[in-house]
């Protein structure tokens, strides 16, 4: 199952309509909860241009979910932050 931010691309396993020439990469913003026909699932995102990655337009798509081809968002390369506060030193009473 896609999640957002994950690249889709979408072709004619995943629906007859994006065969061919036809197939499109998707940024998936969001996928909708509601409940489809089994193995289905609505996606919206931006159609993305392969060779620039630059979006050319939002998209809401109902495809199979096992004809989905997705690349997984790679995780930040930065350390997750900390709560913690700087050390304050108090001098005993």
């Amino acid at each position: 199952m896609p999640t957002p931010g994950d690249l889709v691309l979408i072709d004619g396993r995943a629906s007859v309509q994006f065969d061919g020439d036809r197939a499109l990469w998707l940024r998936v913003t969001s996928v909708d909860e509601r409940p489809t026909y089994y193995g289905w699932v609505w996606l919206t995102g931006y159609v993305i241009d392969p060779a620039t990655r630059n979006a050319l337009a939002k998209r809401e798509v109902f495809a199979q979910i096992a004809g989905l081809h997705i690349q997984r968002r790679k995780p930040d390369s930065t350390p997750p932050r900390t709560n913690a506060g700087p050390a304050v030193r108090r001098r005993g009473v």
